[in-house]
This record gives structure tokens, C-alpha cells and sequence, in this order.
């Protein structure tokens, strides 16, 4: 008898549940991945997101065969059809998964499920992509949480998540291993090779995500509070990409940080570090997205759908260009496109701009970060979007229109950061690095800056703008 594990956003070894499971059988164990994007609705992969899952396959792949299994690979218009060819090569009799919660999958799963079921198949799926299950968190009256705060109180009340369960030492194989696509026959890799730079700035698998959070835990934890607003610094985790893939567990994350904080003496307080409130967004935003499914397309508040929205490709590209006059602004966009990641103060930032001061529609911003991230994760970019839009949970439309400016001035004050991703702007003094057209002809040609030709001038004025997004936003009032 041997049992199939069904690999999807769990790219890992270590606390796998639907492995763990397996290996509980004592049989042969068949690894499977399928690339069917297509039966992901609009929301397949992005061109980011499929560069990290070519780097990410190949490592589960060698430490898969580290422990005795190679991991079988299969591009598959038909998923159902493709598990039930698998499964009759190899002779199973168990199919286990670890279940993901966007829409489309979710509904897909459960027809898999039945269909796997019918044909005489064990068929069980499993947690291990969240600390809580979505449906098992509930308000006093039954209905889903809209606002992050309680919805993290309850889930702070419960007992924690079990401990994470360690990768087994061995595997064992089936005599003779299904037949396997080459990685390369994914074709996940761009055709120009616009993806060079992210191997400087990450190495997906599972090893590297336990080396950035211990990094993490050693070197930033303790300053997380003040500095993770700060984009010049390293101080956030980084960990958003290796949790989507699953190449790092949730409560492996919990589970660390408690171990961590209690070693250095923060034995009652690491609850409510706001490293772990970041855990409880992500637990939020699929939250969100289980109880309404239809937010990755629409406003979950619906009078937005009235919203008096712009059409400008022009401002649209240079805005995903970061060509658009405010060096924050650019600084950001330019960091997405050459690491496939942003920090996400700075996503807070270039997300009001293009929301409120560009008046351009949400999810044009949701559609360019889901295929240049490589963090792209449907939950959290939804979330994300709606948040700074206005229009989802945790709402307050009025209060975040942020100015770039001051923004910048805040949390960059020496631009730094700037510095590094605009460089043709780099030797303003900092009393000019964040607003380069209020700069002097002089102190311009000293620096080597000519507005509307080495930089471009304001492509709108903040001011301007902010009034003309309150004049939008007083058009939803009943």
C-alpha cells in the first residue's frame, strides 16, 4: 500500500501535516506537485511568484531526495485527472493535502475530494498553512470579524497552536517512481531574464526561511516596534514570500518567537509583540477572504463600487515605472521591480498615492503587485489593498490619504532609501531628497538633477489631489 502527498503551498518538510500524517502509515510515500494554473482562475501565478515556486520546487526536491524520494512533477491542464492518473501508475490507496483557502481552490478541492472518494480513494486534507482555521473564529453573534482588534483578541484567547513537528529522517520510496516533467518543462522562468537581480536579494527553500527568522529573532526582534517602519533599515522578517510557499509554517513562527522572547525574559509580553500582530493580519486577511470570497475583484464595502474612478494609462505606468516625481513613491516601485518584494510601509505609501492621488482603481495596484511580488499572496494582497483604499475591513477612508512627503520625511528623514533606489537624485542635500522640485536651480545643477528631464516633476500635487479624493469620497455618502 502506498500513500501520495499532494504538495501545494507547502513546500516544506518540517511540520507538514499532510506528511507528517503519511508518514504515520509506515508504507511508501509518492511526493507529487501539478502545475495547473489555469484552474486558478485569473488569479494564477504571477511572473514573480513563478520564479520563486521554480527556485522553491527545486530545493523540495533535493531535500526530498536527501531523505530517499524524489519529487514527482506534473504539468496538468486537469488536476482531479491528473492525482487519479498518479495514483493508479503507483498503486495508492491514500491521497493526503494540506488545504489552501482561496476561492477558487477551495471550491475545486471539494469536488477533487468527492471525486477521489467515489473512485474508492482515501482522500483526507489537513491544516498547516494557518495557525487557526478561518471558519473556527467567530464573533458573539455567530458572523465574521471585520476589524483586525477583536478578531486578534479571540484568537490571543485561545490555547496556543500545537508545536511544529520536525521533518523525518527518512522516506521511503515506492519501487518504481511515476514518471516526472523536468522542472525546466514548467516553463516558470522568464523568457528575458528581467529576474536576474532577485537571486541577490533571495534564496527560496526551506533552510533559507529558517535562516531569516532566526536572523530576524536575533538581530531585530527586540527593536521591531520602532524600527519596522523604516525601510532604510533591515527590520522587518522578510518571511512573507517562505510563509505563502509554505516553505516555513505559521506555527513554526509562533512557536520560535515564543521560545525566543521567553529565553530573553519577555516571558508574559511576546503575545502581543507587534512582530506577532503581523502573524495575526495574515491569520485576518484570510479571514476576510474565506467569509467573502468575491474581495479580491470587489470592494467589500459595496457603495465603493460606485466610486468615481480614473482612467489614465499614462499615470498608471508611471506610477508602476516609479517615475512619478515623488522619490518615496518611485523608491518603492523600483524596489518591487528589482527584488519582486516592497517594504510595507512603502506599499502603504504607493498604494494611497495611486488610490487617492491618482484616483486609479484599487485593483490595477492589486493586479501589478499579485504579478511582480514574489510575497504574492491572494488573502494579504487583497487585504492590503482594500485597507488602503478604504473600502475593506478595519476601513477609514478619510484618514489615509497619506502625503508622500511628510511620509518620506518621517520614516526615511536621511533618504536613505531613496537614495538607493533613485540614484539619479542622490546628491540632493537631505532637505531636498524627498521634494526635489522646491530645490534651487542651484542646489538642482549642483546635484546634477534637471526636473522633466533626469527626474521628472510632481506628476500631480498632493494638495490638489487630496481634495479632489475627498470630493470622491463625499460622493459615496447616503
Amino acid at each position: 500500500m502506498t500513500t501520495l502527498v499532494w504538495f501545494r503551498q507547502d513546500l516544506r518538510l518540517r511540520d507538514n501535516a499532510a506528511l507528517t500524517a503519511a508518514l504515520q502509515f509506515g508504507e511508501p510515500i509518492v511526493p507529487l506537485y501539478i502545475f495547473a494554473p489555469d484552474e486558478e482562475s485569473i488569479w494564477r501565478p504571477g511572473a514573480a511568484s513563478r520564479w520563486w515556486l521554480h527556485h522553491s520546487l527545486r530545493q523540495l526536491d533535493l531535500d526530498l531526495q536527501n531523505l530517499g524520494v524524489a519529487l514527482c512533477l506534473r504539468n496538468a491542464q486537469n488536476t482531479q485527472a491528473e492525482l487519479l492518473r498518479v495514483a493508479r501508475e503507483c498503486g495508492i490507496t491514500r491521497i493526503l493535502w494540506n488545504r489552501r483557502y482561496e476561492p477558487a481552490i477551495s471550491a475545486r478541492d471539494q469536488v477533487i475530494k468527492a471525486a477521489l472518494s467515489d473512485a474508492g480513494f482515501t482522500a483526507i486534507s489537513y491544516n498547516s498553512a494557518l495557525l487557526f482555521e478561518p471558519w473556527s473564529i467567530k464573533n458573539k453573534t455567530g458572523k465574521p470579524y471585520q476589524v483586525f482588534s477583536p478578531f486578534w483578541r479571540q484568537c490571543l484567547s485561545l490555547p496556543d497552536p500545537p508545536e511544529p513537528t520536525p521533518a523525518p529522517q527518512r522516506i521511503q520510496s515506492v519501487a518504481t517512481a511515476p514518471h516526472s516533467h523536468e522542472l525546466d518543462e514548467l516553463k516558470l522562468l522568464p523568457r528575458l531574464d528581467w529576474a536576474d537581480g532577485f537571486l541577490a536579494h533571495w534564496t527560496p527553500g526551506a533552510a533559507s526561511a529558517h535562516q531569516c527568522l532566526q536572523q530576524f529573532l536575533t538581530d531585530s526582534f527586540e527593536h521591531y516596534q520602532s524600527n519596522r517602519d523604516r525601510p532604510a533599515l533591515r527590520a522587518t522578517s522578510r518571511l512573507s514570500p517562505y510563509l505563502h510557499f509554505g516553505e516555513i509554517g505559521p506555527r513554526e513562527v509562533w512557536h520560535a518567537t515564543r521560545k525566543f522572547a521567553q529565553q530573553n525574559g519577555q516571558h508574559t509580553t511576546w503575545r502581543r509583540s507587534h512582530f506577532l500582530f503581523e502573524l495575526g493580519w495574515r491569520e485576518f486577511a484570510h479571514h476576510l477572504l474565506f467569509y467573502f470570497p468575491d474581495t479580491p475583484a470587489h470592494p467589500l464595502r459595496t457603495n465603493y463600487a460606485r466610486f468615481p474612478w480614473k482612467s489614465d494609462s499614462g499615470t498608471l505606468k508611471a506610477w508602476q515605472r516609479g517615475v512619478t516625481g515623488y522619490p518615496i513613491v518611485d523608491a518603492g516601485m523600483r524596489e518591487l521591480w528589482h527584488t519582486g518584494w516592497m517594504h510595507n510601509r512603502v506599499r502603504m505609501i504607493t498604494g494611497s498615492f495611486l488610490v487617492k492621488d491618482l484616483l486609479l482603481p484599487w485593483q490595477q495596484g492589486a493586479q501589478w503587485f499579485w504579478d511582480t511580488l514574489v510575497d504574492a499572496d491572494l488573502a494579504s494582497n487583497t487585504l492590503g489593498w482594500q485597507w488602503v483604499a478604504g473600502c475593506g475591513a478595519d476601513a477609514a477612508p478619510y484618514f489615509r490619504i497619506f502625503n508622500p512627503t511628510t511620509q518620506a520625511l518621517k520614516f526615511d528623514p536621511q533618504g536613505v532609501y531613496v537614495r538607493r533606489w533613485v540614484p539619479e537624485i542622490a546628491q540632493l542635500p537631505d532637505s531636498f531628497i524627498h521634494q526635489p522640485w522646491t530645490a534651487t536651480p542651484e542646489v538642482l545643477k549642483s546635484a546634477g538633477i534637471t526636473l522633466g528631464k533626469t527626474y521628472p516633476f510632481p506628476i500631480v500635487q498632493h494638495d490638489i489631489a487630496r481634495l479632489e479624493a475627498l470630493a470622491a469620497l463625499a460622493t459615496l455618502q447616503p
